[in-house]
């Protein structure tokens, strides 16, 4: 007899978007809620938060990420109940000068 994988259930606790799948470990999207960034959705029932970290340092002639509005983002973060995080880094593209 084969297992099959169950159904999970994806939701995101920042836009109405969900999906259903089937033996896939995570889930990613672009959230509305987010101002279009690359967000985790999660599973439904999820009681955490998913938020962003805007990147407050200097940023010079870096290329980095920004949502929607412009802002730059340096990561988005899972909040669990317990204690508990995931963080998508945002990390900026490197340039190299021609010479």
């Amino acid at each position: 007899m084969i297992l099959q994988p169950p159904d999970q259930h994806w939701m995101c606790p920042n836009c109405p978007v969900t999906v259903v799948t089937t033996g896939q470990p995570n889930r990613y999207h672009r959230c509305g809620g987010l101002q279009g960034l690359v967000a985790p959705m999660v599973l439904d029932g999820f009681q955490g938060r998913v938020l962003t970290v805007e990147r407050e340092d200097y940023i010079g002639d870096e290329l980095v990420h920004r949502d929607g509005e412009g802002r730059p983002i340096m990561a988005v973060i899972t909040e669990r109940p317990d204690g508990s995080n995931d963080v998508m880094v945002n990390v900026p593209t490197a340039r190299g000068a021609v010479t």
